[in-house]
């Protein structure tokens, strides 16, 4: 299964084996603590460019996606405190909110549609005695698990227009390498496999290109990523007020 960072037991929901199944809301995200990066889609790139950094990352740039970058460090998310609360001021991104269901695509000549609902069995949340029911006594869904299946499929179409978004930046070859250099007492930290809009190649567009970003919202995606950039000083300074935070204990010690 792709994307599923912090699904530790991802099984297909299932209306017979988890039919007494509840699901009991936890009041923080320790899940999404250690990643530093989550994939985003195109329509949050306006809600999330306020808080955090939207790069694009891959191997190359026929297989680079846009993400929120959130944190420096490998396996640390800087906009998650010790008990696992989100700032409460910044954005979270669709990819975290969705979390313990998400949508998987079904194996090659499986019957019925093209994606089914998984969970995480090992989320905390869920029980067999406290919370929301996912199914009614008749086997049918809830308003709760049909909420959750919604959101999901428009997390899907969401994702379908961020792929041809993707699209359309290598079809007009706008985005080149980026190298994330920072230098943090004495000690560098490089962050590679990123890329960025060129904004030189973007306002050599042709007309009809041009008009077809327009058209689409193509350019407000875009306007948004190059404007999100200067958060990447934001997330060195959330950086910097950890490492205060880690160092005061050991001074003490």
């Amino acid at each position: 299964m792709a994307e599923v960072l912090f699904y530790e037991r991802p099984v297909p929901l299932n209306r017979t084996e988890h039919k007494d199944l509840r699901i009991k809301p936890i009041p923080n995200l320790k899940f999404a603590s250690t990643v530093h990066s989550v994939p985003l889609t195109g329509v949050e790139f306006p809600a999330a460019a306020r808080d955090l950094p939207i790069l694009f990352g891959g191997l190359t740039v026929d297989s680079a996606g846009p993400l929120a970058l959130l944190g420096l460090r490998e396996n640390e998310n800087l906009f998650i405190d010790a008990d696992g609360r989100w700032d409460a001021n910044a954005y979270i991104p669709a990819f975290v909110r969705r979390y313990p269901f998400v949508l998987a695509e079904k194996p090659a000549g499986a019957e019925g549609d093209d994606f089914t609902v998984f969970l995480d069995e090992a989320y905390e949340g869920f029980n067999t005695a406290e919370g929301e029911a996912l199914f009614k006594d008749d086997g049918s869904e809830t308003e709760v698990l049909n909420n959750a299946v919604r959101f999901l499929g428009e997390y899907q179409q969401h994702v379908s227009r961020t792929q041809w978004f993707m699209e359309q930046l290598r079809k007009h070859n706008l985005l080149e390498p980026r190298n994330i250099r920072l230098e943090k007492d004495g000690k560098s930290i490089n962050l590679n496999g990123l890329f960025v809009v060129n904004e030189e190649k973007l306002r050599q567009l042709d007309e009809k290109t041009a008009h077809e970003f327009l058209r689409e919202g193509v350019y407000g995606w875009i306007y948004a990523h190059l404007l999100s950039l200067a958060n990447i000083d934001r997330v060195s300074q959330r950086l910097s007020q950890r490492e205060q935070g880690e160092a005061v204990p050991a001074l003490k010690n």
